[in-house]
C-alpha cells in the first residue's frame, strides 16, 4: 500500500467527521468501504447526526460506532446545541483517536471541529490550494461528483480508493416488511412507479401538482402508483393524492428506511426530487427520473446517467440554500410535466430494477 508517512502507519482508532443527512452519507459509502479495506482492524466511528444511527447500524461492516455531534451554528442540518459541545469534546478526546478524517466539506468551519477532537493526526479538505499539505490536507475538489471527491481524498492520503459503487445492504426483515407493505397497499411493486414529492428544503421540491400530472398519465398507461416519504411529509402526500384523481398507495410514514429500500428494489421506476431517496434508488438499482431544483447537479447526480435521468434548469443562483425560493422558483417551474413524463416513459420501456450495488464509475 502506498501510504504516505504523514499519516499513522496503522491507526487503531479513526473518527470520520460527517454530520450530514441520508443522501450525503450514502455518497460517502464507497470511501468508507475503501477505508475499511485499508485498515481492517481499526475501530472506526462516524461523528454525525443522531439520525444517522440506523445507517451506521446497517453499515456496521464499515463503521463501528456513531458519536452524535451536538451541532454548530454554521451547519444547517440540525439546531445547534452549544451547551453540549464541552462534554462532546471531552468524550471524543478520551477515546484517543489516532486519526480524524474531515469529510464534512471544504473546511472553513469543519476543520476547527476536527482539530478540536484532539487526535494524534487529522486530515481532510481545505478550501484553497495554497493550504494543501501533501498526503494530509487536500484542496476541495469542487468539480468532482460527491462520491468521487471522498475517494479522491483517500487517494491523496495514499490509500487505494477507486471503487465508486454505491451499496445499500438489505436484510431478511427489510424484505419481509416490504412484502407486508405491498400486500397491505394492494400493489405489485414490479408494476409500480414510486413518486417521492418531498425534500428537506421547500426550494428543492418540484410542485406537487406537476408530480400529480405525471402520475396521472402513467396511471392511465396502466402503471400502479405509490407515494413515498416520511411522516413529516404527509401534507405533500395529501396534496399529490388530491390532484392525482387516480388510485394510489399512500406510503408516507408507512415504512422504515430498509423496508422502503426493499420495496424500491422490486419497483419499476422512481420519480422524485433530488434528495436522499434518489441515492437509495441508485444504490439498489432502481431506474429513476430526478427533478433537481436548486441543487448542484454536477455534484449530486448519480454516476450512471443511463439508469438515472436528472432533469434541471440552470439558473445563476444554483446551488440554492434558501428554505423557500425568494424569486418565484424558476429552476423548478422551468422543468415541465411533458419533459418528465417523456423521460419516465423512456425509462419504463427499458426494464426494471438491476439489483443492489450497481452504481459504478
Amino acid at each position: 500500500m502506498n501510504r504516505l508517512a504523514v499519516l499513522p502507519a496503522q491507526p487503531r482508532r479513526i473518527a470520520i467527521l460527517r454530520a450530514l443527512n441520508l443522501g450525503d452519507l450514502l455518497c460517502t459509502v464507497p470511501a468508507l468501504r475503501a477505508l475499511r479495506l485499508a485498515y481492517p482492524q481499526a475501530w472506526i466511528a462516524l461523528v454525525g447526526l443522531e439520525g444517522a444511527r440506523p445507517l451506521v447500524q446497517r453499515f456496521r461492516h464499515y463503521l463501528d460506532a456513531l458519536l452524535p455531534f451536538p451541532g454548530d451554528p454554521a451547519f444547517p442540518e440540525q439546531p445547534a446545541r452549544p451547551d453540549e459541545l464541552p462534554d462532546f469534546y471531552r468524550h471524543v478526546r478520551s477515546l484517543r483517536f489516532d486519526l480524524v478524517l474531515q469529510m464534512h466539506g471544504s473546511g472553513p468551519q469543519s476543520n476547527k471541529i476536527a482539530q478540536a477532537m484532539g487526535a494524534a493526526c487529522w486530515a481532510g479538505f481545505v478550501p484553497h490550494a495554497g493550504e494543501e499539505q501533501p498526503g494530509r490536507l487536500m484542496a476541495w475538489p469542487d468539480a468532482l461528483p460527491e462520491i468521487k471527491r471522498y475517494l479522491a481524498l483517500l487517494r491523496y492520503l495514499g490509500l487505494p480508493a477507486d471503487d465508486a459503487r454505491l451499496e445499500f445492504p438489505l436484510s431478511a426483515d427489510d424484505r419481509k416488511e416490504a412484502d407486508t407493505v405491498a400486500r397491505n397497499a394492494g400493489i405489485d411493486p414490479a408494476r409500480t412507479v414510486f413518486f417521492h414529492p418531498g425534500a428537506r428544503l421547500e426550494s428543492r421540491r418540484w410542485p406537487p401538482q406537476r408530480f400529480a400530472a405525471v402520475a396521472r398519465a402513467l396511471a392511465d398507461d396502466g402503471w400502479q402508483i405509490a407515494i413515498t416519504g416520511s411522516r413529516e411529509e404527509l401534507a405533500l402526500e395529501q396534496a399529490l393524492a388530491d390532484q392525482l384523481q387516480r388510485p394510489a398507495a399512500r406510503l408516507c410514514g408507512a415504512t422504515s428506511l430498509g423496508g422502503l429500500a426493499a420495496l424500491l428494489q422490486r419497483g419499476r421506476l422512481l420519480v422524485s426530487n433530488d434528495t436522499g431517496v434518489s441515492h437509495v434508488a441508485a444504490a439498489i438499482g432502481l431506474r429513476s427520473v430526478i427533478v433537481a431544483c436548486g441543487s448542484d447537479v454536477r455534484r449530486w447526480a448519480p454516476l450512471d446517467a443511463e439508469r438515472h435521468m436528472v432533469l434541471h434548469y440552470d439558473t445563476a443562483c444554483r446551488p440554492c440554500a434558501y428554505q423557500r425560493c425568494p424569486i418565484g422558483h424558476p429552476c423548478a417551474l422551468a422543468v415541465g410535466v411533458d419533459e418528465v413524463l417523456a423521460q419516465a416513459r423512456k425509462q419504463l420501456a427499458k426494464g426494471g430494477c438491476k439489483g443492489e450495488n450497481h452504481e459504478r464509475t
